[in-house]
């Protein structure tokens, strides 16, 4: 099982899990879930913003709509290997996703030289709006995990993913380039997301409610970001503390 490419529309719960919690759930789910067709995959994501991190900066606040544009592959791509454009929006709490696949070249032609897509289709007129209206997007982080992804078996629209390794970097922003960089989460820790169509099962939010599991608000690039400003405020502080 696995999404590829095209249009969705669903809500995504995320939760921080420790090993012992992690194990716990597992076993509870182990005869209602089954890990998809990828096994453990590791995921790449280019994340756009404009140069002031607009969309970030936005996103964080928290509003009742918010947009995201990223290049997505799952391993380290080769020329000629396919890569995902992809643009996220949440309203309300729904996330709708629009997807494209193209060849990495093509798609980093587009994206970070505005080349037009070689097959235009209404998903990449979207994009070109989102393109045209900031117009000084570009590549703005690189986030990485390995995930693991399971699908109700009853209900295979139904799913939950566990991200672990979350990694942010600034430069060598580019798929290619490997997966490295900062670590988001603490040792043993994994994001949760659980992805539902509509309402979440009861016997599933028991489980949670059992288990102390308790949703989050969080955003892998968002956690990036508020690292990265961060660390500036220490190297502007260590500096002052340097030259003082």
């Amino acid at each position: 099982m696995g999404q590829t490419e095209g249009t969705f529309q669903r809500y995504e719960k995320k939760y921080i899990v420790n090993e012992e919690k992690y194990v716990l759930l597992n076993h509870c789910l182990k005869d209602k879930f089954m890990v998809d067709n990828y096994g453990e995959t590791t995921i790449c994501n280019i994340y756009f913003d404009t140069p002031n991190h607009l969309l970030i900066r936005n996103s964080v606040e928290k509003p009742i709509y918010k947009e995201k544009l990223r290049l997505r592959s799952y391993g380290t791509p080769s020329e000629g290997d396919p890569a995902y454009v992809e643009l996220k929006k949440k309203y309300k709490g729904i996330v709708y996703k629009r997807r494209v696949k193209m060849e990495l070249t093509e798609a980093e032609q587009y994206l970070y030289y505005r080349k037009p897509a070689e097959k235009p289709t209404q998903i990449t007129k979207e994009i070109d709006w989102f393109l045209q209206f900031y117009q000084e997007v570009e590549p703005s982080m690189y986030i990485s995990y390995q995930r693991t992804a399971l699908y109700d078996l009853e209900q295979n629209n139904l799913r939950i993913t566990f991200d672990r390794d979350i990694f942010w970097r600034e430069k060598d922003l580019w798929l290619e380039y490997g997966s490295w960089g900062t670590p988001i989460l603490e040792e043993g820790e994994r994001l949760m997301e659980i992805k539902i169509p509509k309402v979440m099962p009861v016997w599933l939010a028991h489980l949670l409610d059992v288990l102390e599991i308790y949703p989050i608000s969080f955003s892998k690039y968002g956690k990036g970001y508020q690292a990265s400003l961060e660390n500036t405020k220490y190297e502007i502080n260590k500096g002052e503390i340097l030259y003082a």
